[in-house]
């Protein structure tokens, strides 16, 4: 993912919800998961599934208590990206994935946007093992397609705030958009845009953990797979 330019065929724009045909397969595959459980299993099924293909820290400490060991551990760093608990969190993610996701595979392409999606839910739930296990110690089932979207966004920081690059078509000297420059890390943080937005959506993630000293109440948001995707998807373009 290295291309320096692009921004799709011709440089031109295109509306943000015309998406690519990857993007609406990974939300088309989400819609259909979430359908085919929520109506063929009943509450045992259902608990199953998030058993065996939802993401448990508590694999690699007691494999003994849940059934399959360790060995689900080699799939489920993937497929929890793929499970919802209910309609508003499915409908939540995916509106997220539309609008972070499309500029990515434009820009990018089909194999480089799915590679983003997984390796980011990869990492935001390894990044929530060695959270809970080094300071919370409680069962937990991660779910839910956030990490994989979080890399996305992290992935268009590196070039949805930067200038757009004005070009000249050689046949006919037209002055053309040929898309938007990837940053650096450097200049990426250096452009007040993107690292305003880097500063507020890893604080407010940050934030999460402290709710339940203000509110007394804990919010069921799994902050640190987001944080983990975010920062794949800002180091992977």
């Amino acid at each position: 993912m290295s291309e320096n330019v692009p921004n799709g065929q011709g440089g031109g724009r295109q509306p943000i919800f015309m998406a690519p045909g990857a993007v609406s397969a990974l939300a088309g595959l989400l819609v259909a998961v979430h359908l085919g459980a929520s109506l063929i299993l009943d509450i045992d099924g259902l608990g199953n599934l998030r058993i065996w293909f939802g993401f448990i820290p508590f694999r690699l400490t007691a494999p003994e208590l849940l059934p399959g060991g360790m060995v689900p551990l080699l799939w489920t760093g993937f497929t929890h990206a793929l499970l919802h608990i209910d309609f508003t969190h499915l409908l939540i993610n995916t509106a997220w994935l539309l609008i972070f996701g499309t500029p990515v595979a434009r820009r990018y392409g089909t194999t480089p946007f799915f590679l983003v999606f997984f390796f980011g839910a990869l990492a935001g739930a390894v990044l929530l093992m060695a959270v809970q296990l080094a300071f919370v110690n409680e069962f937990s089932v991660l779910i839910g397609a956030s990490g994989g979207v979080a890399a996305l966004t992290g992935a268009a920081m590196r070039f949805i705030f930067q200038p757009v690059v004005i070009g000249e078509n050689p046949e006919t000297g037209e002055r053309v958009i040929l898309g938007r420059r990837t940053a650096t890390l450097g200049q990426m943080f250096s452009n007040p845009r993107s690292r305003a937005f880097i500063i507020f959506w890893v604080g407010l993630n940050l934030l999460i953990p402290l709710a339940p000293l203000v509110t007394g109440v804990t919010i069921p948001i799994a902050w640190e797979a987001h944080i983990g995707g975010f920062i794949v998807g800002l180091l992977m373009p």
